[in-house]
């Protein structure tokens, strides 16, 4: 190990675009990846030294101990790895429920960028070298992986894995996506460097809506099912958290009763929504927990569509919340 200690680095994190045509510049400028459905993980080493760690720098490490010591086998001993954990289905998709509930095989370190390695801040590097990088440490990157191949489960079984680049437009890989059930893409700019924050010069498109909200109260239970009917969600618009409606799918009877727990442990009074809205069995919980939804779309007055439970978000700071807007389309 030389030059300077690795330490955590924030993250660089995608810009929400609606379609491929609104991608700036020519399609061949943009490097496709699939859009990996896990736990974003920043990736420590120091010597034996690893730690697995969180966008907002909590701690995986204990969580995921076989990856940590995946990670200690890697051959340079200082470093700093941007990737994702996942769980992967039948089918070889990446899916976030699968990881919550570890009913899968064993999770999977997916890495796509490096942003320190042995001493040395390689973030000022283009993305092609800060690849090459990574395949020399992780090895190269598996193929027939992504949603441009057949559906099927890979047969990599390495623990820690470089992402797979996708052959193709990034209209032709969406659609692809889409259609093989994956999440989406994620299109990153040749030649661009590595910054924390969010970023244009990488771009997220998605195959369906799909974002993090607030949980802010609960509607009591009806019918055969126990523990709650729905979820009350909203986002934050500067320090007012805003309703975008109720969620009442997705949801396991051992889901229902561990939500259940978790908000009555977090009740109050006070409705923690600016305005308040007018639901009928409300029950008000703090607003500390972080729940990710899947839905159809906006609706003109600001709820959610079809709204479904995918798992709770530890990883994420309430308070960063807020509405997921795609960026306006660009020329250059």
């Amino acid at each position: 190990m030389a030059g300077a200690p690795a330490v955590w680095t924030a993250p660089m994190l995608a810009t929400a675009t609606k379609t491929p045509a609104d991608l700036p510049g020519d399609p061949a400028q943009w490097q496709v990846e699939p859009k990996l459905d896990g736990l974003r993980c920043v990736v420590v080493r120091n010597g034996d030294e690893v730690s697995l760690w969180s966008r907002n720098q909590l701690s995986w490490t204990g969580r995921f101990p076989a990856i940590a010591g995946a990670v200690a086998g890697l051959a340079a001993d200082s470093f700093v790895l941007d990737g994702e954990l996942v769980s992967y289905d039948d089918a070889g998709r990446t899916s976030f429920g699968l990881l919550q509930s570890g009913r899968s095989g064993p999770p999977v370190l997916v890495v796509f960028d490096v942003m320190s390695l042995l001493g040395r801040d390689v973030t000022g590097l283009v993305i092609e070298e800060r690849r090459r990088l990574l395949s020399m440490m992780v090895g190269t990157a598996p193929t027939g992986t992504g949603p441009a191949s057949p559906p099927g489960p890979s047969a990599d079984r390495r623990p820690v894995r470089l992402i797979e680049v996708l052959e193709g437009t990034p209209t032709e890989l969406l659609a692809r996506a889409c259609a093989s059930g994956w999440e989406g893409i994620v299109a990153k700019r040749r030649g661009s460097p590595y910054t924390s924050g969010r970023s244009p010069a990488w771009r997220k498109l998605k195959c369906s809506a799909s974002q993090e909200l607030v949980i802010g109260g609960w509607t009591l239970p009806t019918g055969a099912r126990h523990g709650l009917g729905a979820l009350m969600v909203g986002y934050y618009d500067g320090p007012r958290l805003v309703y975008a409606g109720k969620v009442g799918t997705g949801f396991s009877e051992r889901t229902l009763r561990e939500l259940s727990a978790a908000l009555e442990a977090r009740a109050t009074d006070d409705c923690p929504f600016t305005p308040a809205p007018k639901v009928r069995d409300a029950r008000w919980a703090r607003p500390e927990l972080v729940a990710a939804v899947t839905f159809t779309e906006w609706t003109g007055d600001g709820r959610l569509r079809h709204p479904s439970f995918q798992g709770l978000r530890s990883d994420k700071d309430p308070r960063q919340v807020v509405r997921e807007l795609p960026a306006p389309p660009a020329g250059g």
